[in-house]
């Protein structure tokens, strides 16, 4: 991007046109990294609460790592990241067809 644009030929209206524009794009790419650096923000935060919650291993075996919610038979049934490998509930996750394997919804947005 360290092109320079030769606006010499354009009219006083197709040039303030043509800024607006790179206005515009440079707004956006602003929010995008805004947007990107507060995802990240939130997987750290789910990683360090997974690292903690990981030591116990009656909560990993019997509570969902994600929302923390109770496994049951028939209602809330765990399932196995295929990333993290960590335990997981049904509306935490969701099935890849093409990889034939449930991944959770942190693993999905770091993906």
């Amino acid at each position: 991007m360290g092109r320079k644009l030769d606006l010499s030929g354009l009219t006083d209206d197709e040039t303030e046109h043509v800024l607006q524009v790179v206005q515009r794009d440079f707004n956006l790419r602003k929010k995008e990294e805004e947007r990107l650096s507060e995802m990240k923000q939130k997987l750290d935060e789910e990683g360090s609460k997974c690292s903690i919650l990981s030591k116990h291993q009656k909560f990993v075996e019997h509570c969902c790592m994600r929302c923390c919610s109770p496994f049951t038979f028939l209602v809330n049934t765990k399932r196995r990241c295929g990333d993290c490998k960590f335990n997981v509930c049904k509306s935490c996750c969701s099935y890849q067809k093409h990889e034939k394997v449930w991944i959770c919804c942190v693993c999905q947005q770091a993906r």
